[in-house]
Order: C-alpha cells, then structure tokens, then sequence
C-alpha cells in the first residue's frame, strides 16, 4: 500500500495553508509531521484522509486515484488533539462502534475491544461513559477507536498532548510496533522534535505550508538541508551566528576563529551562517578545541535537572540548554563555550553547505 501526493495545495479565503506538495508514504511505516502551530499540519492531514479536497493536484491509494473519494469509502482512521467520543454509548462500545459498523464477527470485535483497552490501560473502564473520564481517558478511548479499525491510513494529530507524561512515553514505545505490525501507513503531527525522535520512522519537516525536508527521522535530524529545517528541528530552536571564511580560516563574531578543515576547507572565500543546537552551548571551564563567546543573560528556565539560558549575544538572541540547576545573574556577562564540531555552516541562500562533524561521524 502506498499513499501518493502529487503537486497537492489548498487554499481557504485566498490563504495558501498547503503548497504544491509531492509526497510518497509507504505501507508500514510511521511518518511524523514535525512542524510549528500553523505549519501545515493538520490541513496536510485532512487532504490525505479526504476530508478536504485539494485545489490542485491528486491524491493515490495504491495507484488508484481517490482525490475525489469520500471520507467514508477510504480505510482512514483518525484521532485529533481535541477528542471526540460518543456520549451515549459505554467506553466498550466506542471502542468497538468502528468494528460493528464493517460486521465484523462479534467475539473478533470483542478480543479487539480488551486488547486494546489493555494497551490503553482502559480496562476497568470498560462500562463507564466518556464523560465519567478524565480528560486523559477519554483521549485514550478515541485513540483506542483508531487501533481496532485496522485502517490501513491512521492519522494521529498531536493525539497525546492531553496525557499524562509516563503513559504518553508509554504509548510513543506502543504505537509504532502496532501499526508497524499492522501494515498500515501512519502518520503522526507534532510540533515536538523530542517526541520525531522517539517515534522514529521518517519525519516530514514543515513550514508556512511547505515540505522543507522528507527522510528517515536520524538523517532529518542530524543532516537538514536548509537552516529552515534545522530549526523547526530543534527545541528550542537552532541558535545562528553570521561568519566569514577566509583562506584556511573560519571567522566567528567575536574575534574567534577555527581551521577550515576537511569539508570546510572547500568552501570559497565570503559570508555565512553558523547554526549550532542550544544544548551544545557550554558554561564554565572548557579545555580543547571549544571557542569562548562573551554574551549577556536575558533570563534563566529550570527544569529540574538542566537550566535554560537565554543570552543576547550582540543582538544575536541565544538559546543555550546545560546540565544542572545554576542560579546565574540575570543582566550579567556571562561567557559560553562551543565546539566547532557542532557547527552547522549553511550560505547566503540558507541552503546546508557543511553539516556538522558529528552528524558525518553519524
């Protein structure tokens, strides 16, 4: 089975929510669509699963084209952040509503309903109604509704945003191996890098509308071909730094520089731009190769075991993420470390031109 978008676009109230998109998903994967609130996401969702049709272009089921198809004749299942259940009926017989609808054997729906609502942790629950749930339960009853429809197009839209943290790590481990199982095309929107990485698979990288990058989640992440998809690729996003090379040297704003060596080494002479994660930023003593910035500290975020730093680094505003609780001055000079070999180096155009040492050593 594969899902095929060719040149697919909408457009509502002459705003372009979705531009001219070319995309092939394969049966059994997971695919994430990883992207900011306003990226794209879900009006990508509801193309494919045919609840909106595109102003141009065409959508293939298996080479079949179903641009036009309902909703209800595709195998799509979907689950949104915002859950929707059936209030009258019992946890069981939502879970199992999908399964009934196809006449599927009675005893087959009632192995699929407790199966999952295992999964789901939803057994005792069985006989209540959604409105006798948490807001948690009653998104894990939608999610629950998805995984026994054998759909062969799941798309997951932010579906765990409401849930508890562990049963959230609990479910991103799940739901990749069920639908791996499955041989169903899954497809999961998230704004979160962390959770592209944890889901694995491939991730689609978006933005403003507009597919920036499409690839194994590993390969997106540690080699983006634009410094559009390296930021939407990092939370928070990718610090930037403007740089020059001349000769056998790279020229960083503060007086720093680091040898030209291997790939960057053929880069002609002139302008670009350095990007670098905010964890790889270092406060303290550093010894070896790593360049000291002298920046001013904004404001500090504690998470429990690593602090947040946001530093103005002459009108260049930096995000640094470190390990441990620090009580910092805020206003103050603070000096930060970096390593060369953490560097992106992107052109004039944004385009990637030597992605970092470690991702090569990936």
């Amino acid at each position: 089975m594969t899902l095929e978008l060719k040149g697919v676009s909408k457009i509502k109230d002459g705003q372009t929510h979705v531009h001219p998109t070319d995309l092939t998903l394969e049966n059994g994967t997971m695919n994430v669509l990883l992207g900011p609130t306003l990226s794209g996401k879900t009006s990508l969702m509801r193309l494919m699963a045919g609840l909106d049709a595109p102003a141009a272009g065409q959508i293939l089921w298996n080479g079949e084209d179903v641009t036009g198809q309902r909703v209800q004749d595709r195998k799509v299942a979907m689950v949104y952040q915002q859950f929707i259940n059936y209030p009258s009926m019992s946890v069981y017989d939502n879970i199992a509503s999908p399964m009934k609808l196809l006449g599927i054997d009675k005893a087959e729906v009632d192995r699929r309903v407790r199966e999952t609502a295992e999964l789901m942790q939803l057994t005792p629950m069985l006989d209540r109604k959604p409105l006798e749930l948490s807001g948690g339960q009653q998104q894990r009853c939608a999610l629950a509704r998805a995984l026994v429809k054998n759909a062969g197009l799941v798309l997951l839209d932010e579906p765990l945003a409401n849930l508890d943290y562990k049963l959230r790590e609990e479910l991103r481990v799940e739901i990749p191996k069920i639908f791996e199982a499955s041989g169903a095309i899954f497809v999961y929107a998230t704004t979160e890098p962390e959770e592209a990485l944890l889901l694995g698979g491939n991730t689609v990288a978006l933005w403003e509308g507009r597919v920036t990058q499409f690839g194994p989640t590993p390969d997106v992440y540690r080699r983006p071909v634009d410094a559009t998809t390296a930021r939407v690729f990092s939370d928070p996003p990718m610090n930037f730094l403007q740089i020059s090379k001349t000769g056998d040297r790279i020229m960083f704003g503060d007086g720093q520089s680091t040898p030209a060596a291997g790939k960057l080494g053929d880069l002609a002479d002139g302008r670009y731009t350095a990007g670098f994660r905010p964890n790889h930023l270092e406060i303290g003593q550093h010894v070896g190769d790593a360049m000291e910035f002298k920046t001013t500290l904004n404001v500090t975020e504690l998470t429990g075991s690593e602090t947040f730093i946001h530093l103005d680094h002459h009108g260049d505003r930096w995000v640094g993420l470190v390990h441990g609780i620090h009580d910092l001055p805020i206003g103050e000079a603070l000096s930060v470390w970096l390593d060369p070999r953490h560097v992106y180096i992107f052109g004039e155009d944004g385009k990637l031109v030597a992605p970092a040492a470690y991702a090569l050593a990936a």
